[in-house]
């Protein structure tokens, strides 16, 4: 009975001193944290200091250098997308350097993470083979300029005026205000249009055959001109395009500006419409003689 009365007085105490020892570990474990993040602290302070300074100057310092030399590329009249280029280039690479030598300055060794890289780029290239064919394909706009900036191309039945080259991507911009986005790989090794400011208007009418093709040409042609909606390339050609059944078919070709191509044509054929009105031309309708011949039975 004595043995049983020790043994629970024992088991008693136990319990009473078990929350006091876990108690006791976890501010052990507290302070342990707290000693080593005040030995972190004093033994690399200023290592951390003096890395987050390299890394904020030297992203501001990267930050100058890329808009002197964008200023540099404009001032020498180099193209803006590859002015562009260049600058944002020039940053990436210096504030890379600058990643390495704040990364060093706190004893961290970046050649591990290169290797990473290494492998990372090599998986990422294999799965993203189309997205690398259009910064390929981009990179070789940008050095080989096909195209500027407020050019008019046309590639792949898609015509617009080129607002932005990047290394994905063309935007484009037609005169409905409709953004088209074209990848960089649909560009390079088709075949491309490029009329720079202007596109081409091609227009027709016709003419009634009594009257002389040669003078409404020549009266056409000043009617054009007067408009005001001929292009920098200042290219207008009037003559006969087609003598039809039912009239003589005149055309205009000229040159305007892409921003208002629907505008300008629009314009064109309503000045085409007074001119041959003030002057008494007809336009013709298709008409066709029907000759109707009686048989005499036998």
């Amino acid at each position: 009975m004595l043995t049983t009365q020790l043994a629970n007085t024992a088991e008693k105490t136990t319990s009473a001193l078990a929350p006091s020892n876990l108690l006791k570990d976890e501010i052990d474990q507290v302070a342990n944290i707290y000693n080593v993040i005040i030995e972190f602290f004093t033994n690399y302070s200023f290592q951390l200091v003096g890395a987050l300074i390299i890394f904020i100057v030297g992203y501001m310092l990267a930050g100058k250098v890329a808009k002197w030399v964008l200023a540099l590329c404009l001032r020498h009249k180099l193209d803006i997308t590859l002015s562009q280029f260049l600058s944002n280039t020039t940053k990436m690479l210096m504030v890379v350097m600058i990643t390495i030598v704040a990364l060093g300055k706190l004893g961290i060794s970046v050649t591990p993470f290169i290797a990473a890289i290494g492998a990372i780029s090599l998986g990422a290239g294999l799965a993203l083979q189309g997205l690398l064919a259009n910064y390929a394909a981009g990179f070789n706009i940008i050095l080989i300029r096909p195209f500027v900036v407020g050019d008019t191309i046309t590639v792949n039945d898609v015509t617009g005026v080129v607002e932005e080259v990047l290394l994905a991507y063309t935007v484009l911009r037609n005169e409905d205000d409709v953004t088209i986005t074209v990848p960089n790989k649909h560009i390079v090794g088709e075949v491309l249009h490029n009329s720079k400011h202007d596109s081409l208007l091609e227009l027709s009418v016709g003419i009634s055959y009594q009257h002389n093709p040669l003078e409404v040409v020549a009266l056409l042609e000043k009617s054009m001109l007067q408009l005001d909606i001929i292009g920098d390339n200042k290219k207008l050609q009037v003559g006969i395009d087609e003598f039809s059944d039912s009239a003589i078919t005149l055309a205009i070709r000229l040159w305007t500006p892409t921003v208002n191509l629907y505008a300008a044509k629009y314009k064109a054929y309503a000045g085409i419409y007074s001119a041959l009105d003030e002057a008494n031309i007809n336009i013709p309708f298709p008409q066709r003689d029907v000759h109707i011949h009686q048989i005499t039975p036998k």
